[in-house]
């Protein structure tokens, strides 16, 4: 029996896949797939746009809100962007603006959305954190 918040192993199909988007073409790549999987599998795809709070626009008030801004911004061109693409595919999806690390956002939201599986594109350390500290199957899409 699962816990709630546990990954649940051994049930049939996928109900749930969470997939990182940053705007990069390896991103894009693992949405696309993820995109479809979820198409085919009748699942909620969850895209999440994680805003990481490291970087040094954000050690001022006035970098920080110029930085915030341009995020929003940007979460509203890729609503509109997966609405042209994903609504007239049939696939149901959502988008989550989450603001942290992004490995652990991607984590955090995978875990409230009860997500079967994390798609992401290959490289970087969000994806190595992931492969080594995800309490669920991560996907890695060249």
């Amino acid at each position: 029996m699962s816990r709630r918040g546990d990954f649940e192993i051994g049930k049939d199909g996928l109900a749930v896949i969470v997939v990182g988007v940053d705007g990069g073409d390896r991103a894009l790549h693992a949405a696309a797939w993820a995109s479809g999987l979820a198409r085919r599998e009748r699942a909620l795809l969850v895209l999440v746009y994680v805003e990481a709070l490291a970087g040094p626009a954000y050690w001022s008030p006035l970098g920080m809100a110029t930085a915030a801004e341009a995020a929003s911004e940007y979460v509203a061109e890729l609503h509109q962007a997966a609405s042209a693409y994903l609504d007239q595919s049939g696939v149901q999806w959502e988008l989550v603006h989450y603001r942290g690390d992004p490995a652990h956002g991607l984590e955090a939201v995978a875990e409230d959305r009860r997500a079967d599986c994390i798609v992401v594109g290959r490289g970087g350390g969000v994806t190595r954190s992931l492969v080594n500290d995800a309490r669920r199957p991560v996907v890695v899409v060249p």
